[in-house]
């Protein structure tokens, strides 16, 4: 066979091969800048917030289903709402929607979903058929950090009075697959654990959770945990802040059939080379 020919069929296939992958290894960020809050906050630093008092029972951002449950004779919600406040000082539950961080995390827009810790419902993220989550960028809420730095009326300082207490707070990621196999990442929104205490802390930027150990999870499910608990519960306000929700599209079936070919094609053709 021609040397030259080789070398161009060589080349044609090797950047076939490249622009197919990148056509079809595609990654997408759920940034929640598609959605309109549009429930004014009355505290520092204004915005606007939702939080499923419409009754729709969720919302849809970048093709990934939140849901959410309203009580309607208490006005209040569980599950996934959305906001754009910024409010890093006021204390308790009339800051229900602030990340401790102070902002959403990228440049490109202000919003950001918020989770609280339901009584009614699993509150789930569901991804698109196709696609893999790899993972998200995720702070406490400023409700629940204050609460954790000072004590409030119903949980305690972490750390107490001593700063010796070995508290913790703990958030756990479960990706449920098509086949009903359960995988868990977990993330500690603080940790005061640590024998020197200088080494505790809770969580105040937008931290970076990886979620590719959760596979091809079709549906996530996420559950808070707290070394502050009683007979009812746990003390610590049972939420965070997550943003900018990165997953990737999986290739069809016959893309990696495809692209295998053209893998064995490069192969016959360097052995052929080679005699």
């Amino acid at each position: 066979m021609n040397g030259l020919f080789v070398n161009k069929l060589y080349f044609l296939v090797v950047v076939s091969l490249g622009l197919l992958a990148a056509s079809t290894a595609s990654a997408g960020i759920v940034d929640f800048e598609d959605l309109q809050p549009a429930t004014p906050y009355e505290g520092p630093g204004g915005g606007y917030y939702w939080n499923g008092a419409d009754g729709t029972g969720g919302f849809t951002s970048g093709g990934v289903r939140f849901s959410n449950a309203y009580n309607t004779t208490y006005g209040n919600w569980e599950g996934w709402s959305y906001s754009n406040t910024t409010d890093t000082q006021t204390a308790g539950n009339t800051n229900q929607y602030s990340a401790f961080a102070g902002s959403n995390h990228s440049d490109r827009g202000t919003n950001y979903g918020v989770y609280f810790e339901p009584w009614s419902l699993v509150p789930t993220v569901t991804l698109q058929p196709g696609t893999n989550v790899l993972g998200a960028w995720i702070t406490n809420t400023t409700y629940a950090a204050l609460s954790m730095l000072n004590g409030d009326q119903f949980a305690k300082k972490f750390g107490g009075d001593s700063g010796n207490d070995e508290d913790w707070f703990l958030l756990t990621i479960t990706g449920e697959d098509s086949l009903g196999t359960h995988r868990s990442v977990d993330f500690w929104l603080a940790d005061y654990r640590f024998s020197d205490n200088t080494r505790d802390y809770i969580v105040d930027t937008w931290t970076w959770v990886d979620l590719t150990p959760l596979g091809d999870a079709r549906e996530l499910t996420f559950q808070l945990s707290s070394s502050d608990t009683n007979e009812w519960g746990m003390n610590t306000p049972a939420g965070f802040a997550l943003d900018d929700l990165e997953v990737a599209t999986v290739p069809e079936p016959a893309t990696c059939v495809l692209l295998g070919t053209g893998g064995l094609l490069v192969g016959a053709i360097l052995v052929r080379r080679r005699r």
